[in-house]
């Protein structure tokens, strides 16, 4: 498995990161458990989590991924590049989430906690909190920081506007810098090529995209023409989030458009759309999520296989509407 540096930092990472949004959900503990030991064996010691994970869920919920995840990496800490996320709500009080520094510093405690372990690799806010001042929110992730529970610091489902402020901010304020961001990313949602992408290749941030074949639609496994199998676009809350970002006769379009493209290629579907968020610029280490180990494989397969140039160029120009589109769902 090829290592990259995250952003700007010394940090190396794993080219694909494991996501493990499905740990305590989709997946009891001893499925999640084979699902990080294929991930381990692969190669992927970058693993991604927050401390309100499983979504779909509600707050009886919310911390037992961390808990899973914390019991699974016994003994093997030092292995990984551990990342959590904090910004939802994690108690019924109203400063239980947000960006607030009560509450960062409360949620950075619970996570390593949960996570048992003494420090986070990567301290992500999971969502942008417009109601608190930025210079409170970077000093807190700046506390944390030099309190050595935290190594970096980071962003998740940022306007490039906000992530351009932030990193502005924190030079002046002289905190830590902000060392990536997490978008949605794929050839079904192209919007953040137009302005986030371009800062972070100018700022030096990284790019760890999370939805990198669409939930699962651009494996090309679902049809239009059935409901919506049990798993990623049925669960909860997160399930109709899925389903009204991709499960649209525009998208199945597109799906039906890439097949052929993937049979001529020899490759498969899951291949094709992990291997062209692989050859951009921008691009750190994709996240990738999986409701069984064998899942993983096609993921590998596209890290230790790049796709050629003109392949990629090809896939941009048949996707290269999503590029231009405002349409944010």
């Amino acid at each position: 498995m090829e290592h990259v540096r995250l952003g700007r930092s010394g940090l190396p990472v794993s080219r694909l990161c494991l996501g493990t949004m499905t740990f305590g959900l989709q997946c009891d503990e001893e499925q999640s458990r084979r699902i990080l030991d294929k991930a381990l064996d692969g190669g992927i010691d970058f693993l991604d989590t927050a401390d309100a994970y499983p979504l779909g869920g509600d707050l009886s919920t919310v911390g037992r991924t961390e808990e899973i995840l914390g019991r699974q990496l016994a003994g093997k800490r030092q292995d990984v590049v551990l990342a959590t996320k904090c910004f939802m709500p994690m108690g019924p009080h109203h400063w239980d989430g947000g960006m607030s520094a009560k509450h960062i510093l409360d949620a950075v405690d619970g996570s390593l906690r949960r996570l048992q372990t003494d420090y986070v690799d990567l301290y992500q806010l999971h969502f942008d909190d417009r109601a608190t001042p930025l210079e409170e929110t970077l000093r807190a992730l700046d506390a944390v920081v030099r309190a050595g529970k935290v190594r970096y610091i980071g962003v998740s489902n940022w306007a490039a506007w906000r992530l351009a402020l932030a990193v502005g901010k924190a030079e002046l304020l002289r905190t830590v810098p902000i060392t990536s961001v997490q978008p949605r990313y794929n050839l079904l949602f192209r919007a953040n090529e137009r302005d986030l992408f371009p800062l972070c290749l100018e700022t030096g941030v990284g790019v760890i995209p999370y939805n990198p074949i669409a939930g699962g639609l651009l494996s090309g496994k679902h049809s239009r023409r059935h409901e919506a199998p049990e798993g990623r676009f049925t669960l909860g809350n997160a399930g109709a989030m899925y389903r009204d970002r991709y499960w649209h006769d525009r998208e199945f379009d597109t799906v039906d458009a890439l097949r052929p493209v993937a049979e001529e290629a020899g490759v498969s579907m899951v291949q094709l759309a992990l291997g062209w968020v692989l050859a951009q610029p921008a691009v750190t280490a994709p996240i990738v999520g999986a409701s069984r180990p064998e899942q993983l494989d096609d993921a590998l397969a596209a890290a230790s296989k790049p796709l050629d140039a003109e392949l990629v160029a090809r896939l941009d120009e048949l996707t290269d509407e999503w590029r231009r589109s405002d349409a944010v769902r």
